[in-house]
């Protein structure tokens, strides 16, 4: 069970990761796939970025809601952040992690959030559509490490049926402590979606990556 995830399918689009000068780190949400974060998001791929996305076993990267006490989402959590970790390293065989962002939506972005501010250090970028830190709201956030200015958006309807404001808002508090460089914007009555200001706010930041 601790490798619960290990082994599932990656799919890449965009340059191959030998060539690529940068790369973006793709997770998906509870329910879609891999297959579904790079269609969302096709319209970003530009020459020189590898696109890297990873598939949950069962298209979940842990069974219950993301505020449920930790210890109920375990063995799946451990395993989802190490299958990331693992990934990160195979990216970072030929891109460095300042070049490379870390980009999911809704559990997805859960997780990458997580696996940041758990492995807190410079990345090229960190997006979290729709999400926040995993954990109960008294869940301890003494992460160690530094985000060293790593710029972090994070994007969310202001009535997210899931992902409630306050959450977001101190996600945005825990990062900007690790030294994240934050933005947050919420957008009023949206959906559990992604939306075009967010596509453009990751195409700006990719443009920087060129500089």
């Amino acid at each position: 069970m601790a490798g619960l995830h290990d082994g599932q399918p990656v799919l890449a689009a965009g340059e191959s990761l030998e060539r690529a000068t940068s790369a973006m780190l793709l997770v998906h949400g509870r329910g879609a796939s891999a297959e579904d974060i790079l269609s969302t998001l096709s319209a970003l791929i530009q020459p020189g970025w590898a696109f890297v996305a990873p598939q949950a076993a069962n298209n979940a990267w842990y069974p219950y809601p993301f505020m449920e006490p930790l210890e109920m989402n375990q063995p799946w959590l451990d395993s989802a952040l190490g299958w990331l970790g693992g990934l990160l390293g195979r990216i970072e065989g030929t891109v460095p992690a300042e070049r490379v962002i870390l980009l999911g939506f809704s559990q997805g972005a859960c997780l990458s959030l997580e696996f940041a501010a758990r492995n807190a250090r410079r990345y090229g970028g960190l997006v979290g559509l729709s999400g926040a830190l995993i954990g109960p709201d008294d869940t301890p956030r003494h992460y160690p490490g530094s985000l060293a200015g790593t710029p972090i958006f994070l994007g969310c309807s202001d009535v997210d049926p899931h992902i409630p404001a306050e959450r977001v808002r101190d996600t945005a508090a825990v990062m900007g402590g690790l030294d994240g460089e934050v933005t947050m914007r919420f957008y009023p009555q949206m959906g559990h979606q992604v939306n075009q200001d967010e596509l453009q706010f990751v195409a700006d930041l990719m443009d920087l990556k060129k500089k």
